[in-house]
């Protein structure tokens, strides 16, 4: 039996226009004219016999058939795009995975040579964010967070590395402030990241030791940016241990206290969908943090 859909142009044009609350704005992500969007919207309305859209001055506000129609249409359009790109992939052996910047960085882009090695016929594509993901939108097929349970139930998530945090500098801060003890972290400047605010009064806390008012303090944008202050001897920060284990072991860092743990757990995450690619990288996640190896 035929399908009786109005025309998938009418369709793109429609939910492309709703989605962003602009017939100009539709018109530039459909690479058409603000004429072909407004054509296409009427000839759909026309079809449902109902109007979309009540047009005040500039802006559009959906009508009660339009806020009935969008969320079906930006679904089965995820859903459409989410195919084609697996078709894609799968075609090419590629692997999107999403990653936080910093681990991406210090420890996963220093070790990938050995998965490449392994799965030559696997193409993995790299994506720094640390965003929430979408894996249908983003195209993403497996994504690496830092969490804690509960873990959400509609995902596979396997923890592969528990975190441990603790003070980190350089060798020869070290040498010239002589930390013994964490109220000496007084005579420090204390390195901060924006991301994780509360990262020394969360050390404090789970040390089982007072705060100290640091001599100074600074904040960088990203982990990154703080753990390189840290080796260049700008301060001490507070380091995940696996992000700066590669560090210590060449004695770029030092931890004078050792490592707590955080309570969080780096995780892959991935839809729970058969993808083969998706589960030899997630082993390979958790061989490399079980193994211990430096890279």
């Amino acid at each position: 039996m035929p399908r009786s859909l109005p025309s998938l142009n009418a369709l793109r044009a429609f939910e492309a226009a709703a989605r962003l609350g602009s017939i100009t704005a539709a018109a530039d992500e459909l690479h058409v004219t603000h004429g072909a969007v407004s054509r296409q919207v009427k000839l759909l309305e026309q079809r449902l016999g109902s109007p979309l859209f009540h047009r005040a001055g500039t802006g559009l506000r959906l009508s009660e058939t339009g806020s009935r129609l969008l969320p079906v249409l930006t679904s089965a359009f995820d859903l459409m795009e989410a195919g084609v790109t697996q078709a894609t992939r799968a075609r090419g052996g590629q692997l999107v995975v999403s990653c936080l910047g910093t681990f991406t960085m210090r420890w996963l882009i220093p070790r990938l040579f050995a998965f490449r090695a392994a799965h030559p016929g696997v193409e993995v594509q790299l994506s720094a964010s640390d965003a929430p993901v979408n894996f249908l939108r983003n195209g993403i097929d497996l994504a690496i967070r830092v969490e804690r349970p509960p873990w959400p139930a509609d995902i596979t998530v396997r923890p592969f590395i528990e975190e441990e945090v603790g003070p980190v500098l350089s060798a020869g801060l070290q040498e010239r402030l002589r930390l013994r003890v964490p109220a000496d972290l007084a005579r420090a400047t204390l390195l901060h990241t924006e991301t994780r605010a509360s990262a020394w009064q969360d050390w404090f806390a789970a040390a089982g030791t007072a705060e100290v008012r640091p001599a100074g303090a600074q904040t960088f944008e990203h982990f990154y940016f703080m753990l390189q202050a840290a080796a260049s001897g700008l301060g001490v920060a507070i380091g995940p241990k696996v992000l700066v284990d590669d560090d210590l072991a060449a004695g770029r860092l030092v931890a004078p206290f050792g490592f707590v743990k955080s309570g969080l757990s780096y995780v892959s995450m991935r839809p729970r969908r058969e993808d083969a690619r998706a589960a030899l990288f997630e082993d390979w996640l958790v061989a490399q943090a079980e193994s211990g190896t430096p890279a």
